[in-house]
């Protein structure tokens, strides 16, 4: 499906594969983040105290202001699940076992990898990238999934478990990989603290308010108006608004942090290697996990995207409550979306072509129809 909610299909019943035409929005979606890259970059060199403005406005350590961006980012995806065919996707065990395994054994593991490779002698940036590794993304990843005709409902469960597993597991994460796995691998060890109500915090704000919004949504407008009046009229108008808080999150990232990017270039290119890395080596894992499972393709690009996603709110405020808004640990943190974002669109693409050029397992009728 369209972000901007006018991409076309057509389907071919023998090779089970949809052929995908972008809507003009969709084909120049780069050059747009481009454009917001650059505009927050320009806005916090033009105006000076506008990331101390911006940072200001904060509850609990969640910028408010990118808090609104997320969730208006959120909403038009979450208002597209199906809610009542949600338990089509509890069903598949190998879905949900691989997607936990991705995320929860794999996904760490690699960063820890990368950050040590990379950034070995750069403790502030090393630890910076391992929290970002260990914050599995419930956010974004539902955006990028529904750019991809990914499964919709799939992804909700998947993100609904990160939810979960991240109230409970982030700060024990955080203990073994940065302090027990160093200390038994002869490395140097980062002491640090979590707060696990801040971690839920972020949990109820970028997954619980959104979804929320979207059953609602669907639910009164299903029962006011029928499924097809409400996926037919209201969801195109609804989609645009997943673009508006994409950019308006965009520029908010690079106003906040691009008088350090501007002044730390070199900095921000050593952290964006290994990060690079990691979202090229998570989706591929995911891809082929989800290939060897025969999965079809909608499920297969789920897997892929919740597993190379980052939950990146909870990270920088994670790195800001405890080190400091001008750490390293802090921009290693920021660095992150500004990277994961042009890296996951450029994802979509390839998903979308990857779709007309393999064969996969047949989608059920339901997964079909979920991405028309």
């Amino acid at each position: 499906m369209s972000i901007s909610g006018s991409a076309i299909f057509s389907s071919s019943a023998k090779k089970n594969t949809e052929r995908i035409r972008l809507s003009r929005v969709d084909r120049f979606l780069p050059l747009l983040i481009l454009v917001a890259m650059a505009l927050g970059v320009s806005l916090s060199k033009l105006i000076p105290q506008l990331a101390s403005m911006l940072g200001s406005l904060t509850i609990q350590g969640t910028s408010v202001p990118i808090a609104i961006g997320l969730l208006v980012m959120m909403y038009p995806p979450l208002a597209k699940i199906r809610y009542d065919k949600l338990h089509q996707s509890l069903s598949d065990k190998s879905m949900l076992l691989a997607s936990i395994a991705l995320n929860w054994l794999i996904g760490p593991a690699v960063m820890f990898s990368l950050a040590w490779i990379f950034l070995g002698n750069q403790p502030s940036y090393r630890t910076g990238l391992i929290l970002v590794g260990l914050a599995r993304c419930i956010a974004m990843v539902l955006v990028w999934n529904d750019l991809a005709c990914g499964d919709r409902e799939g992804a909700a469960i998947l993100v609904a478990l990160n939810s979960l597993f991240q109230v409970f597991a982030y700060a024990l994460l955080g203990w073994f990989y940065l302090m027990e796995l160093p200390k038994l691998l002869g490395l140097s060890q980062a002491s640090m603290s979590f707060s696990v109500s801040s971690i839920a915090i972020s949990v109820v704000i970028f997954l619980g308010i959104p979804v929320v919004l979207g059953y609602l949504t669907r639910n009164i407008g299903e029962r006011m108006k029928g499924r097809n009046w409400y996926e037919a009229k209201l969801i195109p108008k609804i989609s645009p608004f997943a673009l508006y808080g994409l950019l308006f999150t965009v520029i908010l990232l690079f106003a906040l942090q691009g008088r350090h990017i501007t002044a730390h270039p070199l900095d921000v290119v050593r952290i964006a290697i290994p990060l690079l890395c990691y979202f090229a080596i998570m989706w591929s894992a995911g891809l082929l996990v989800g290939i060897g499972l025969k999965l079809p393709y909608s499920k297969v690009v789920t897997v892929a995207f919740t597993a190379a996603g980052n939950n990146f709110e909870l990270a920088i405020a994670v790195t800001i409550a405890t080190f400091g808004i001008s750490s390293g640990q802090a921009l290693a943190s920021v660095v992150g979306p500004l990277i994961e974002v042009p890296a996951l669109i450029s994802l979509v693409y390839v998903a979308l072509a990857l779709k007309n050029r393999l064969t996969w397992a047949p989608e059920s009728r339901g997964e079909v129809s979920n991405n028309v």
